[in-house]
C-alpha cells in the first residue's frame, strides 16, 4: 500500500463533502435540487461543466490513446471540444429558453406527449448508467495501481462520496463541486506536465524523439478512414446529446448566458486537452509497462524517482479521483432527476430516492465487468447518443414538422441499431484488427449509418404522420427562438402607458 496515494484519496473525497455541504447551506427548494434556481453565471457554469464533461476518459484515457494509436489517438479530444461548437450554435440557447428542467421534460414541452417523455426517460437513464460505468472502473484503475488497495474500494469510494453530495444538495452543491474540481484536474495536470517537460529539456534528442514517438507505427493498428470518420460524427452529434452536459444549461439564467458559457467552455477544453496529449506523447518516449490507460498515473513517478516524482503522482491521483467524482456526481444528478420526475411526483424526498437507488446498477456492473479502454468505452456512449438523444433535440429545435409518433420511431431505430452493433460487436469481433474490413468499422463505430438512419425515419415517419402535429407548434418554437431581449421590448411596448 501506498500512504501518500491512500491519504490524497482521502483528502480529495473530503474536500468535494466539505465543498458540496457549503452549497447544501443555500439549496432549500426544489428548484435549487434540479436547476439551482437557474441563477448560475456563466464563469461559474463552464467551470462546472468542464468538471463534469472531462471524465476518465479524458483524464486517463486520452493520454492511454495517444500512447497506443499516436496520431490517431488525436480524434478523441478533436471530436471532444468540436461537440461544444456545435452545442453553442444549435442547442443551448433554446435549450434553455425552454424552461424545461430535463430532456424529457423538453420532449414532452416540445411535443405535447406523454410516450415521447416515457422514451427520452429510458434513454437518458441508459446513457447515464453506460457512462457511469467508466467513471467507477477508472477509479478501480487508480486506486489498484497508485495505492495498492483492492480495486473493488475504488467505485465504493466514488458512489459513496457522490451520493452524499448529490442526495444532500442537488445540483446547486454539485455546481460547487464541479467547479472546484475541474481546476483541481488542470492543476493536477498542468504541474507534472511542466515539471516532466523541464526535467526532459535537458535531453538534446528530446524534441527529435517526441516527434519519432509521436509518428511512430500504431501499437494497436491504423485506424481506416470509415472509422475515423464515424467516429467523428459520433463525438459531434454526440455531445448534443448528453444528459449531465444539458442539464447544466437549465442552470443559467438565460438562453444568452447559455451561449456564453459554452463560449467559455470551448478556450478551457483546449487548453485542457493539450495536457493529456503531451502526456501521452512522454508515454510513447518513456513506455511505463502498465495499462494503457494508467500511462498518466505511473509516468511522473518513473520520469522523476524519488519524492518529488511522489509528490507529482499524489497531485495527479488528486486529480483523477476528481474526474471521477465530478463526472459522476453530473451523471447522477440528471438520472435522479428523471427518475424522481416520471416515478416520486418530482419531489426532494424522490430525487434523493432515485439518486440512491439509481447508482446500484452501474456500481454493480462496474464491481463484476472487466475494465476496458476508457476513452474507446466512452466513445460507444457517444454513438448511442448520437443515434437517439440528439436527431430528438436538434428536429425538435429547428423543425416544426417533428411529431410524437416521427420522434419514437426514430429513437428506437437508432437504440437498436448503434445498441445492436455495439453488442454484437463486443460479443463476436472481440480481437478483430481496426484494418479487418467494413463490417470491423461499422460494429466499432457505427454512428456513421446509425444517426443518418435515426434522422430518417423521424423525418419520414413525421411526414406521414403531419395529423399528429400540435396547434401550438409555432408558439413553442417561436419561445425556444426569440432572445430573451426581444422578449423584454416586446413586454415593455404592450404596457399601458402611466402618463
Amino acid at each position: 500500500m501506498n500512504p501518500l496515494s491512500i491519504t490524497t484519496i482521502g483528502l480529495v473525497a473530503l474536500a468535494t463533502v466539505v465543498v458540496g455541504v457549503f452549497g447544501l447551506r443555500i439549496s432549500r427548494t426544489t428548484s435549487d435540487f434540479y436547476v439551482a434556481s437557474r441563477t448560475v453565471k456563466p464563469w461559474w457554469n463552464a467551470s462546472a461543466i468542464g468538471g463534469e464533461y472531462l471524465s476518465a476518459a479524458s483524464y486517463l484515457g486520452v493520454a492511454g490513446l495517444i500512447l497506443l494509436s499516436g496520431p490517431d489517438g488525436l480524434w478523441y479530444p478533436v471530436g471532444y471540444t468540436a461537440g461544444y461548437l456545435m452545442l453553442l450554435l444549435f442547442v443551448a440557447a433554446p435549450l434553455r429558453r425552454s424552461g424545461a428542467y430535463t430532456i424529457p421534460d423538453f420532449a414532452e414541452f416540445r411535443l405535447a406527449s406523454q410516450s415521447v417523455r416515457k422514451v427520452t426517460s429510458c434513454c437518458v437513464i441508459l446513457i447515464c448508467w453506460l457512462y457511469l460505468v467508466p467513471q467507477l472502473q477508472g477509479a478501480a484503475l487508480t486506486v489498484s495501481i497508485t495505492a495498492g488497495l483492492p480495486s473493488w474500494l475504488g467505485p465504493l469510494i466514488v458512489i459513496s462520496v457522490v451520493c452524499v453530495v448529490v442526495m444532500t444538495g442537488g445540483m446547486r452543491s454539485i455546481t460547487f463541486v464541479q467547479a472546484f474540481q475541474f481546476w483541481l484536474k488542470f492543476t493536477a495536470l498542468a504541474v507534472p506536465t511542466v515539471f516532466l517537460l523541464i526535467v526532459l529539456m535537458g535531453n538534446p534528442q528530446s524534441p527529435e524523439q517526441a516527434a519519432d514517438a509521436f509518428q511512430m507505427a500504431s501499437i494497436q493498428g491504423a485506424s481506416s478512414p470509415l472509422r475515423t470518420i464515424s467516429l467523428m460524427i459520433g463525438l459531434l452529434f454526440g455531445t448534443l446529446g448528453l444528459p449531465h452536459v444539458l442539464v447544466r444549461f437549465y442552470t443559467n439564467p438565460d438562453g444568452h448566458s447559455a451561449r456564453r458559457t459554452t463560449l467559455i467552455v470551448l478556450p478551457l477544453l483546449c487548453l485542457f486537452y493539450l495536457l493529456p496529449t503531451t502526456l501521452g506523447t512522454l508515454g510513447r518516449m518513456h513506455p511505463t509497462g502498465g495499462k494503457a490507460d494508467a500511462t498518466v498515473l505511473l509516468l511522473p513517478s518513473q520520469l522523476l524517482p524519488g519524492p518529488v516524482g511522489q509528490a507529482l503522482t499524489a497531485l495527479v491521483i488528486a486529480g483523477a479521483f476528481a474526474a471521477f467524482l465530478s463526472c459522476s456526481s453530473g451523471l447522477l444528478v440528471s438520472l435522479a432527476g428523471v427518475v424522481s420526475q416520471d416515478l416520486f411526483g418530482g419531489s426532494v424526498r424522490g430525487f434523493r430516492l432515485a439518486a440512491g437507488i439509481g447508482s446500484l446498477v452501474p456500481l454493480a456492473v462496474s464491481l463484476f465487468a472487466d475494465s476496458s479502454a476508457l476513452a474507446s468505452s466512452i466513445g460507444a456512449v457517444f454513438a448511442f447518443t448520437a443515434s437517439t438523444l440528439c436527431p430528438l433535440l436538434l428536429l425538435g429545435i429547428w423543425w416544426r414538422g417533428l411529431t410524437d409518433v416521427g420522434a419514437i420511431v426514430g429513437i428506437a431505430v437508432g437504440a437498436v441499431l448503434c445498441g445492436g452493433a455495439l453488442l454484437f460487436g463486443g460479443l463476436f469481433a472481440i480481437g478483430v484488427s481496426p484494418s479487418a474490413g467494413v463490417v470491423a468499422d461499422l460494429l466499432a463505430q457505427p454512428a456513421i449509418v446509425t444517426v443518418p438512419a435515426a434522422f430518417l425515419a423521424m423525418i419520414v415517419v413525421s411526414k406521414l404522420t403531419p395529423h399528429r402535429l400540435h396547434s401550438s407548434v409555432a408558439k413553442i418554437l417561436a419561445r425556444l427562438h426569440t432572445p430573451e431581449s426581444l422578449k423584454a421590448a416586446e413586454l415593455s411596448r404592450s404596457r399601458p402607458s402611466t402618463r
